[in-house]
């Protein structure tokens, strides 16, 4: 029973139940602290439904990467607040104009904050994959060798910052209000617990649409070309209109085949992580890298 609530009942609980809360905590401007303990909720209902029914019970053990992780995620949630924090400042210098549609429904508002936010986000990931010197910095999301609503928050500061950057700046640019600001830190925040989740669960048909964890495992192969699909943090819409939507139903992941495999042996550390970019190693060449053997397989089947 509790199996089933979490394989059909998890994402509408976090996209509905854990979103529309931060929503409607944002919408009557309730204290900030409300929001990141909702965050809090967030992220110990992601352990516990990754426990409940695992995809990987093996992904469920840290390998040595448990304090790194924390680390990572930490600091750029910090980052990511402190961003939310700057908007009123952001909002009165660089607002070209009051566009935004303060008269629609709260919800409305931030939905569309996300949809804008979604497009400029899996544009510059996007770009990350086919810029070298993006991809220096990206990499450290890609060294992940365990699948699990952490990885999400393992992110480079500077690659999160950019990301960020891009997808909010042209809310700025039209007024966003800091309370859809709040809502839609919390928004992105419960998206990827949910697209790096363990847990095993199902949405049907919204898998083609919506960027959660099915479809985002193929973004996570290993293997040069491979993995350079599924690029939406909210949506597969620009995926598919980009050409670069893959999903195979008969595809089963184990850590052997995520990482990445031009550099195995990538750092592990967290200040090592922050340190690879400005270094000479820090460069991945994706020619050095073997074929996906599963692919080969099949296409040959």
């Amino acid at each position: 029973m509790v199996k089933s609530v979490v394989r059909y009942g998890y994402v509408p609980f976090m996209l509905l139940g854990v979103d529309g809360a931060a929503a409607a905590l944002a919408a009557t401007g309730a204290s900030k602290l409300w929001l990141v303990a909702l965050l809090a909720v967030a992220i110990s209902c992601s352990f516990a439904a990754e426990r409940v029914l695992p995809y990987e019970a093996e992904w469920n053990r840290p390998a040595g990467d448990g304090a790194r992780d924390v680390a990572h995620a930490g600091v750029n949630e910090l980052l990511l607040l402190a961003g939310v924090g700057a908007i009123p400042l952001l909002a009165a210098t660089v607002t070209v104009a009051d566009l935004w549609p303060h008269s629609w429904p709260f919800a409305l508002q931030v939905l569309a904050a996300v949809l804008v936010a979604d497009l400029g986000i899996t544009l510059t990931h996007y770009a990350s994959h086919r810029i070298g010197v993006l991809w220096r910095f990206h990499a450290v999301h890609h060294s992940v060798t365990r699948f699990y609503g952490f990885n999400g928050l393992m992110k480079h500061p500077l690659h999160q910052a950019l990301e960020t950057g891009v997808g909010v700046a042209p809310l700025v640019l039209v007024g966003l209000p800091l309370d859809v600001a709040s809502a839609l830190a919390v928004t992105v925040a419960v998206q990827l617990l949910l697209q790096h989740s363990n847990a095993d669960y199902r949405v049907g048909a919204l898998k083609y649409v919506l960027a959660l964890n099915e479809g985002h495992r193929f973004h996570h192969l290993k293997w040069a070309g491979v993995g350079d699909v599924n690029f939406g943090l909210f949506t597969l819409v620009w995926d598919h209109l980009l050409g670069t939507f893959s999903y195979d139903p008969g595809r089963r992941f184990t850590s052997g085949q995520l990482g990445m495999a031009a550099k195995p042996h990538y750092p592990t550390g967290y200040l090592a992580q922050l340190a690879e970019p400005f270094r000479a190693s820090g460069a991945c060449h994706a020619g050095s890298a073997v074929p996906d053997p599963d692919r080969r397989e099949r296409a040959v089947a």
